[in-house]
């Protein structure tokens, strides 16, 4: 039996340890901390700002999900959104070889322990109290990533002029707080339509507030001969008007209404007139709720603070009417009491007068007559025919005077009652030609208010 080669056989047994070896041996992130000396104690990763040379450029990549809009708050115009911001950058002192370590690519480390650029929101007002992620991750050929959420309470200059039919812009600008455009330039890892396309399929919650677009721009900030890139992401949204309208818009609408047809009301009692005060006090506190929402300052004033002025001003003006009518026709009734109750006075004072007359006549002929018994009888005859004829030509004077006196009142009673006719007439007047020029001023200021409105 012949023996095999000494080759074959060494050959054999260097390719079984070189099996064995490599499925014993064993990888961990440890073992890439270690390489790097990567620790805590380790400060030469986080001190300064990690490139091999001061004139390399480091450049961050950024990007920002709007994940929630929290709140608008047009009084103290602040945006309140909830956003996931993502950065990379490259660290020049990171490097290995994942062939060495089992084929490690990323690692996980804690913030501490790296540089990370400073970046900051201009627009922020409140610090973050949210929870963040202790760590981020590290590629082998130096890249990090770091993700962070973030509640972002900023400042945005709202134009509140179409309220509730406005839509908003508010930018959160990031740039770095010390490192000049010549050692930091800050990138958007992904152009406008992606971010508000992710934006739009993880939006969670919106409140009144429509989501309509983030856009993205560079800019550059001098100052004191330095530069500074600014990454821009502008939020653009856009109210449901919804609430407000059936709220606010369609009740002083419909106080409007009842105004108008309160026109239809008597003017003769003073229910018209309570009724008007009434609508006109609802809309007053319309006023009060509208001043805690809008803005104390605007560059322009808002529509629905004209459209309530207005409205209120209008029907002002048609509570002076009806003051004004009402007055005239109570001065009419007054006006006409006084007449008929002078005239009963005087009808009175003569009716006595005149039963004074009838007496002093009745007892002169009585008189007469008494004394007449005492002559003969056909003297005594004649005398009280002459006494009667006397008397009687007395008493058709005094009904011929008395009929004189009613022709006079008939006269001035009727010329009192077309007084009164004429001017409660006048008062009609006013109030229908009032109540025309009314609607065509509500209807022409509504639809021009409607028409600025929808532009």
């Amino acid at each position: 039996m012949q023996k095999p080669p000494k080759m074959t056989c060494a050959a054999f047994l260097l390719l079984l340890i070189l099996t064995n070896g490599g499925s014993c041996k064993v990888c961990s992130y440890q073992d890439v901390l270690n390489y790097l000396n990567l620790t805590v104690d380790s400060s030469m990763f986080r001190l300064t700002r990690p490139v091999l040379d001061h004139t390399h450029i480091t450049v961050v990549k950024l990007d920002i999900i709007v994940y929630a809009i929290l709140a608008v708050v047009e009084k103290t115009q602040t945006f309140v959104p909830f956003i996931w911001a993502s950065k990379q950058w490259k660290n020049e002192l990171i490097s290995w070889d994942p062939a060495q370590f089992c084929g490690i690519t990323q690692i996980s480390v804690p913030k501490d322990l790296l540089w990370k650029p400073d970046l900051y929101i201009n627009e922020m007002i409140e610090k973050d109290d949210s929870p963040q992620n202790p760590y981020m991750m590290v590629t082998f050929d130096g890249t990090v990533f770091a993700g962070d959420n973030i509640r972002v309470v900023s400042t945005c200059k709202m134009d509140v002029h179409k309220f509730p039919f406005d839509t908003q812009e508010c930018s959160i600008s990031i740039g770095s707080a010390i490192h000049c455009i010549k050692e930091i330039r800050i990138l958007p890892s992904s152009n406008s339509s992606r971010v508000t396309q992710f934006s739009q399929q993880i939006m969670k919650t919106q409140g009144e507030w429509e989501f309509l677009r983030l856009s993205v721009n560079n800019s550059i900030l001098s100052y004191d001969n330095k530069s500074w890139g600014l990454l821009i992401y502008t939020v653009t949204i856009k109210r449901r008007p919804l609430l407000h309208v059936i709220n606010f818009l369609l009740p002083i609408l419909f106080f409007l209404s009842l105004d108008l047809a309160s026109f239809f009301i008597s003017d003769h009692r003073g229910e018209k007139l309570g009724f008007k005060v009434t609508v006109l006090l609802a809309i007053s506190v319309l006023l009060l709720i509208l001043n805690e929402i809008l803005p104390a300052m605007s560059n322009r004033t808002p529509l629905i603070a004209t459209y309530c002025i207005v409205i209120f001003a209008l029907m002002l003006l048609s509570l002076l009417e009806t003051i004004l009518v009402t007055y005239l026709i109570e001065k009419d009734e007054l006006g006409s009491q006084e007449n008929w109750e002078s005239k009963r006075k005087n009808t009175k004072t003569k009716n006595c007068d005149k039963d004074n007359e009838k007496r002093t006549v009745c007892k002169s002929i009585c008189g007469d007559s008494d004394k007449g018994k005492q002559h003969d009888l056909l003297p005594g005859l004649e005398e009280v025919n002459s006494s009667l004829q006397s008397g009687e030509t007395h008493v058709l004077l005094l009904i011929l005077d008395e009929l004189k006196k009613l022709q006079k009142a008939v006269s001035l009673h009727l010329s009192y009652r077309e007084k009164r006719v004429k001017l409660v007439s006048w008062a009609r007047r006013i109030n229908r030609s009032f109540f025309i020029v009314y609607t065509i001023t509500v209807s022409l200021f509504l639809y021009l208010m409607f028409r600025e409105w929808n532009s």
